[in-house]
C-alpha cells in the first residue's frame, strides 16, 4: 500500500448513557474527573485500548496486524521473538541488531506502527514514536457521577452464607455518569508515518477502528457509549497547512438548551466553521 503524504488532524465525540467510561482506580473507579472544573476525563490509554481490541477482532489473523500491548501478553517474549528473526540474526553490529528488530516489530505489530513502543524492557528492540496520537476526552459540561447501591443474591464462600445467616444477599456499589459528551483530539505524522511503515491500508484501518471502537465494547459497567462524531482535517503536504489548535477551534459545541441538564447528544449542536478553513486543509466528517 502507498505511504501517507498527508499530515491529519481530527476530533472525536463520543458520548456516553448511564455508565462509567473511564474507572479512576486511586479513587474507588469512580468516573475520572477534573478536579478544578468538575469536567470527565477520558485517558488517550482508554481509547487505545479499545481501538487495538477492534483491531485484534477485526484483524487478528491478518498478517502484519498482531496486536503487541494485549491482554496476557508477556512484552518481553514478544521483543525476544524478534531476536529469533534470522534478519536480525545475521547483524554483527549491536545497533544494527536493534534497527532490525525495531523494523521486524513494526512490520508486525499494528500498535507499535501506530502509537509507537518502548521495546527495550528485555532484549533491546529499541523505541518507536508511533505516528498517530491522541489526547485525553475531555467533557464539554460538568458531569455529576452517580452513585448506586447494587445487591447480589448469592455468596462466593461457605463462611460468607453463615455469616448472612440465610439471607444470601451482598452488597456493592456501581458509578454511572448520567450522560456525558467527550471531546478527544488526535493527530497523525506523515514523517513519523514514513519511519515506522504506518501507511494508507492502516490509516484506513485505524478509521475505521476507530468509529467502530465502542460497538464490540459493551458492557454493563460502560453504559451505552457511542462515537457521535469523527471530523478529520487532511492536508495536502506532509508538514501541514495550518496549525493543529486553529482547525480545532473551527468546531463549536453548543447546548441547544440550559434550563435542564443534557441527557442525550441531541441536546447538543455541532456547528463547523467551514468559511474560514485554511487553504490546502480538506474537512471530512466520516460519522
Amino acid at each position: 500500500m502507498s505511504e501517507i503524504m498527508n499530515k491529519y488532524d481530527f476530533v472525536l465525540l463520543f458520548d456516553v448513557k448511564d455508565g462509567n467510561p473511564n474507572g479512576d482506580p486511586d479513587a474507588g473507579n469512580l468516573p475520572r474527573v477534573d478536579a478544578e472544573t468538575g469536567k470527565g476525563l477520558v485517558t488517550d490509554v482508554c481509547l487505545k485500548r479499545k481501538i487495538r481490541n477492534y483491531v485484534q477482532l477485526t484483524k487478528g489473523n491478518d498478517s502484519g496486524y498482531d496486536i503487541f500491548i494485549k491482554e496476557k501478553a508477556i512484552l518481553n517474549q514478544l521483543i525476544d521473538e524478534a531476536y529469533e528473526q534470522d534478519e536480525v540474526k545475521k547483524e554483527g553490529n549491536a545497533g544494527k541488531k536493534v534497527e532490525a528488530a525495531r523494523n521486524w516489530m513494526c512490520r508486525n505489530y499494528f500498535d507499535v506502527r501506530s502509537f509507537g513502543a518502548v521495546m527495550s524492557t528485555g532484549q533491546n528492540a529499541g523505541q518507536v514514536r508511533g505516528p498517530v496520537q491522541i489526547t485525553f476526552a475531555r467533557s464539554i459540561d460538568v458531569i455529576v457521577a452517580s452513585e448506586h447501591s447494587i445487591t447480589r443474591m448469592a455468596v462466593t464462600t461457605d463462611k460468607d452464607a453463615e455469616k448472612q445467616k440465610g439471607d444470601n444477599r451482598t452488597m456493592g456499589r456501581k458509578f454511572t455518569v448520567p450522560y456525558g459528551l467527550y471531546r478527544a483530539h488526535g493527530f497523525i505524522s506523515s514523517h513519523l508515518a514514513a519511519q515506522t511503515g504506518f501507511d494508507e491500508s492502516d490509516l484506513k484501518t485505524f478509521w475505521d477502528s476507530v468509529i467502530n471502537m465502542f460497538e464490540h465494547d459493551h458492557s454493563a459497567a460502560r453504559g451505552m457509549m457511542s462515537v457521535r462524531e469523527l471530523i478529520v482535517f487532511k492536508h495536502d503536504s506532509p508538514l501541514g497547512n495550518a496549525p493543529s489548535h486553529k482547525l480545532f477551534e473551527l468546531i463549536d459545541i453548543k447546548r441547544t438548551q440550559r434550563n435542564s441538564p443534557a441527557r442525550d447528544f441531541k441536546d447538543y449542536i455541532v456547528s463547523i466553521d467551514e468559511v474560514s478553513l485554511p487553504a490546502g486543509v480538506e474537512l471530512i466528517r466520516m460519522v
